[in-house]
């Protein structure tokens, strides 16, 4: 009798249905999931370095929230890329959780409020075309492509309660940042303060703290937004496609 179960998959051996072993992809292997989001972290490692490139004051350029967040996306996708293409565990929602409320706060900050004349704080000026290049790549192609990887690509149901509070810590260490560096130049340096809602120039203590309470309530609805929205949405990831020893097809 011809036993049925699958030959070890040693280097140059077959299986049970005459399928090379080395053709089979190893249990929980993602190679798709690791492609996209290798690609994320291109996108975001990209548009910092064409900031760097027409950049004269790189001081200045990594104090940006959108530089910093867009850091932490580059270096998060590419460790879950790394681990999708290895077959690991994937990140702890926690951390996946938190690089994406960043660089969508980028994302919507931007949109919503800085490219907007009629918000009181818009920053608009003249753009090299390397500058609008990454511009493009850092407050839209991330922040949309960091959602399209929690929507389809990882399960539904990770985020806590307790990961919202958590994820704020960031966000509210980066107004004494921002104070503290402004502080620390002298008046009237351009730049001095990196947006203009945390321009005490502008804005003064009272005005800041009136903007920093504001918008950490928005982050924080934001952020429970996300965990709403990530209970209730469906699960798209689909089963893994792989090369079978078993069944009628050779494709499961």
């Amino acid at each position: 009798m011809i036993d049925p179960t699958p030959s070890t998959t040693r280097r140059g051996t077959t299986d049970a249905a005459g399928v090379p072993a080395a053709a089979v992809v190893p249990a929980g292997r993602r190679p798709f999931a690791a492609a996209f989001r290798a690609l994320v972290a291109l996108a975001a490692l990209t548009g910092i370095v064409l900031d760097t490139i027409e950049s004269d004051d790189l001081g200045r350029l990594f104090s940006y929230f959108t530089i910093q967040s867009n850091i932490l996306v580059a270096i998060t996708f590419a460790w879950a890329a790394q681990r999708a293409w290895t077959a690991r565990p994937a990140l702890s929602p926690r951390i996946a959780g938190a690089a994406l409320l960043y660089i969508s706060i980028t994302g919507l900050v931007f949109h919503f409020v800085l490219s907007n004349d009629s918000s009181g704080f818009a920053m608009t000026s003249e753009r090299t075309p390397l500058e609008s290049i990454a511009n493009q790549l850092l407050h839209t192609v991330t922040p949309l492509t960091a959602a399209l990887d929690w929507l389809i690509l990882t399960a539904p149901g990770g985020f806590l309660l307790r990961h919202a509070g958590q994820w704020l810590v960031y966000p509210l260490l980066y107004l004494p940042f921002a104070l503290v560096r402004g502080a620390l130049l002298d008046p009237g340096t351009d730049g001095r303060y990196p947006y203009p809602f945390l321009d005490v120039d502008l804005q003064g203590y009272d005005g800041i703290a009136t903007n920093a309470v504001t918008f950490g309530l928005a982050f924080y609805a934001l952020a429970l937004t996300l965990l709403l929205l990530d209970r209730v949405r469906p699960h798209l990831h689909g089963s893994r496609n792989r090369i079978s020893p078993t069944g009628s097809s050779p494709l499961k």
